[in-house]
């Protein structure tokens, strides 16, 4: 009898790594199929080429800035006073600001700072909004009173979260906090979690109902394994996806603290944010040093929106054409 059962627990082994060899197979073809829809898309190409420009100004910019963003080129005797403007020329492309600053060098060594926040406030709120929302999606996949029991608990958490708007819910943090660069990190993440927790348990519940998990269950296979092996893998795509469109409404947010005065406390480095907040005092002489900041918020945040956006249509089988 024993050798019986211990031949039926192999073959139900097997049966179910047979099951997670199709699945993972079946994965990736998805992303490669994706990846060949995107290379296909003039929206994907667009977002790539911005984004991809942006990344290399934004890695190079020590190197590429022709002057030290926080030194002033004025002379006291050129420019007695600092009511006057130097616009775009040939020594300083797009001019220079209110304390005679190259504007250009400051945008190269700005786009540094607002990657860094966008990335890293990305990964603060991927990281424990999946923490979050796979902690709820295993517990309702497991089922059981006690699991039922935390899955509620843990989304009652989500949306108190989510009823606060999200940049009202990271200025509240960034006040508590301090106005520096760490704090618009942490308030941009925070601010993040609540989406990627709820998208990841929507898309574990969906995953749950598969044909896959029903026959894994009916071979035998445990259910934490199912969940931790086979679920939740299977619903990482549209965490990556929200990642990338996260990454524009963070470098937008990163933006708006800094214009709120809560961004770094050293105004002298620049900030597409900060910049834009020095630049209100003289929009009427010298409106360009709104504009180029301005400017390169708007088609950043449109790259990755583009590319989010391709992304998500190539891997939704029902928005593929």
């Amino acid at each position: 009898m024993s050798t019986l059962k211990q031949n039926k627990v192999d073959k139900i082994d097997r049966l179910a790594q047979l099951s997670a060899s199709k699945d993972a197979t079946a994965g990736a073809n998805l992303w490669v199929e994706a990846m060949r829809q995107m290379r296909r898309s003039p929206m994907a190409i667009a977002g790539a080429i911005i984004v991809g420009i942006f990344v290399v100004l934004a890695v190079l910019a020590p190197w590429i800035a022709p002057h030290d963003p926080t030194a002033q080129l004025w002379r006291g005797d050129v420019f007695p006073n600092q009511n006057i403007f130097v616009g775009p020329r040939a020594e300083n492309l797009l001019g220079l600001d209110h304390a005679g600053r190259d504007l250009l060098s400051r945008m190269l060594v700005g786009a540094r700072q607002s990657l860094l926040v966008g990335v890293v406030a990305t990964l603060l709120g991927l990281v424990f909004g999946a923490l979050l929302g796979g902690t709820a999606g295993a517990c309702a996949g497991l089922g059981g009173r006690w699991g039922k029991r935390v899955d509620n608990f843990l989304m009652r958490i989500v949306d108190i979260m989510l009823s606060v708007p999200a940049l009202l819910l990271a200025v509240s943090v960034a006040a508590i906090l301090g106005p520096s660069l760490t704090t618009v990190m942490i308030a941009v993440g925070v601010a993040q979690i609540p989406i990627f927790a709820r998208l990841l348990r929507g898309s574990m519940l969906a995953q749950s109902q598969s044909d896959y998990v029903t026959a894994s269950v009916s071979l035998g296979v445990k259910r934490p394994k199912i969940v931790f092996s086979h679920v939740l893998p299977n619903s990482m795509g549209p965490i990556l996806v929200q990642a990338t469109l996260t990454l524009a409404t963070a470098i937008i947010e990163a933006a708006a603290l800094s214009y709120l005065g809560l961004g770094s406390a050293d105004i002298s480095y620049p900030e597409w944010g900060g910049m834009l907040a020095d630049a209100q005092r003289f929009i009427g002489p010298a409106p360009f040093m709104a504009i180029f900041p301005a400017i390169a918020i708007i088609i950043t945040a449109l790259g990755f929106t583009l590319l989010g956006e391709s992304m998500r249509e190539s891997l939704d089988p029902k928005l593929r054409k």
